[in-house]
């Protein structure tokens, strides 16, 4: 591969990588691939490796010294390197295989710039660490803006719950305040935190350890928290190596109510 990134800003390489592995996913959409197990019910497919491939070729073109952990390769490059990205080619590998077209692509520096594309929208959602923008084919880059009016609140209901039984995804959504001022839904990818960053969904909410330096949710969250949404664990305490699961909330009074509902157990 020529070094056509070699000039590129972070930004850009991110943006650059999600966008190649996009390409991949969507051009392999409806074929018969084959799966590698991981146990647990977990599964890559040929898509999710080829995907990430192409990331890898854009990163590696512009930035060689750079260390990388992919899903699906795991760690590559010095184990003492200063920068190193977190790559998810396929953030909704169970949707892709049963035909369903709500997945994205997450390309992270951590500490840094992200990217997040949507394989079918065209659309590509990127931040430089401190602005925030979703980018469509042949139209101006928009700042994203965070709002609270759709009420849609995603809820991850996927296994493993460490935070039971304190907190229980099925206790928030039966909340009696829940009812009354969200509505749900599930989006086990990370366009649910795209889609808060961008307007699209008032919260989004998971269960979990550390999640901040994870391949599948840090593009989310440097999205997030450059367009100026609340993003703390579920008790309300940055996120971090002690930290548990994550509410990404658009504004401070949405982020608040669901903190208090999962403290009360209701």
């Amino acid at each position: 591969m020529t070094n056509s990134y070699a000039s590129a800003d972070d930004a850009a390489v991110a943006t650059a990588g999600a966008r190649a592995g996009a390409d991949v996913v969507r051009g392999m959409y409806g074929r018969r691939l084959d799966r590698i197990d991981k146990g647990a019910g977990d599964f890559a497919t040929t898509a999710d490796v080829e995907a990430e491939k192409a990331i890898l070729g854009v990163i590696r073109a512009a930035r060689p010294d750079d260390a990388v952990l992919g899903e699906e390769c795991g760690r590559q490059g010095a184990a003492d390197a200063a920068r190193q990205w977190l790559v998810d080619p396929l953030c909704g590998t169970l949707n892709y295989a049963v035909g369903t077209m709500l997945v994205a692509v997450n390309v992270a520096l951590r500490g840094g710039p992200a990217a997040v594309a949507d394989p079918f929208s065209g659309e590509v959602f990127f931040t430089d660490g401190e602005t925030a923008w979703v980018r469509h084919d042949g139209a101006d880059d928009a700042l994203l803006t965070p709002t609270p009016t759709t009420r849609l609140v995603d809820i991850n209901l996927d296994p493993p719950f460490p935070s039971a039984p304190g907190l229980r995804a099925v206790n928030l959504l039966a909340h009696p305040e829940f009812v009354d001022r969200f509505r749900p839904r599930v989006v086990s990818t990370t366009l649910a935190l795209a889609w808060v960053a961008a307007g699209r969904r008032a919260a989004y909410v998971t269960d979990g350890s550390d999640l901040s330096t994870s391949v599948h949710f840090a593009a989310g969250i440097a999205l997030c928290r450059a367009a100026g949404c609340v993003v703390t664990g579920i008790d309300g305490a940055p996120i971090g190596a002690s930290g548990r699961g994550l509410v990404a909330a658009a504004d401070e009074e949405t982020h608040g109510l669901l903190t208090s509902m999962m403290r009360s157990r209701s």
